[in-house]
């Protein structure tokens, strides 16, 4: 599939989720799953992620709080590393955790917090934080 919306789409998807992983996720693809690649490069990437209206990392923010809302889970580790590339601390993204927590529930907020403490371990980002005083 070629187009202006796809090229678009693949280059964002490549720039927010990383080289390795869009390699990964079309190197797997099937004649069954390829559609559903292909649109997600279209229509969530080339046709969402591309507009003005928010900035990437607001937009890793929504991301985010949608994930954890929905337990969502499988994607979680993912969009904390694509929320790392585009710009937000450990400690941002554990306050969108935190403030999701409020309007999705403790249990979402909690599995949440506990993939993406995992996944900023593995990333060498730091969750510590210093003590007061």
């Amino acid at each position: 599939m070629s187009g202006d919306r796809h090229d678009a789409g693949m280059r964002v998807r490549r720039e927010v989720l990383g080289d390795e992983h869009v390699d990964r996720a079309t190197a797997r693809a099937t004649e069954f799953s390829r559609p559903f690649q292909e649109y997600i490069t279209e229509a969530a990437w080339g046709s969402v992620w591309t507009r003005d209206g928010l900035d990437r990392r607001t937009r890793s923010c929504i991301t985010l709080a949608t994930l954890t809302a929905l337990h969502c889970q499988e994607e979680l580790a993912m969009h904390v590393r694509a929320a790392v590339r585009n710009g937000l601390t450990a400690d941002e993204i554990g306050e969108v955790l935190l403030h999701t927590g409020v309007y999705a529930g403790v249990p979402a907020a909690n599995a949440a917090f506990a993939i993406a403490q995992r996944t900023l371990a593995d990333l060498g980002e730091s969750t510590a934080q210093p003590p007061a005083g």
